[in-house]
């Protein structure tokens, strides 16, 4: 099992895969819609950055996106384009490495015990310690997602 200082380290790798993939990318084409069913870039980087909030709040740190994050939560609709609630791709990416900084000073200052305490959450009670991984899984699994999105607006390269 990874210790806290190697799951800030991977949670911080997210973040520069993220980074990377959208690098060269403008605000529009974090908006550009695959005909297939996946989100686009915005609201992918988007809810990462809320999903991280949730990691916040289990270390006992002040969320980094908060109430600006609604528009990304689970369940929400697409991003398509222009609308209430959707942010810029570079205030995203701000966010993120706001919330990256909170997780990686909460994870290094972890104890053994603060990991292993017990929560309840949808509806299942597990140790912080494995929520955080499961919470690790989903960001990782949408930051894969940014690879694909990245060649939808037309960058024909490979970051990782």
């Amino acid at each position: 099992m990874l210790d806290a200082n190697q799951l800030a380290d991977a949670f911080d790798r997210n973040v520069q895969i993220i980074k990377r993939q959208c690098d060269g990318l403008t605000h529009e084409d974090s908006l550009l819609q695959t005909p297939f069913n996946i989100n686009s870039l915005n609201w992918i980087i988007g809810h990462i950055t809320d999903n991280r909030d949730n990691v916040l709040r289990l270390l006992g740190v002040e969320p980094a996106f908060g109430d600006e994050g609604a528009r990304y939560r689970r369940n929400s609709e697409p991003v398509k384009g222009e609308g209430e609630g959707i942010l810029k791709l570079d205030r995203l990416l701000t966010i993120l490495e706001t919330g990256q900084a909170g997780i990686s000073t909460a994870l290094r200052n972890a104890t053994p015990d603060m990991l292993n305490r017990e929560v309840e959450a949808m509806g299942r009670k597990q140790s912080i310690g494995q929520w955080l991984f499961f919470l690790y899984f989903h960001d990782t699994y949408h930051t894969g997602q940014t690879d694909l999105l990245r060649q939808v607006a037309g960058k024909n390269d490979k970051i990782i």
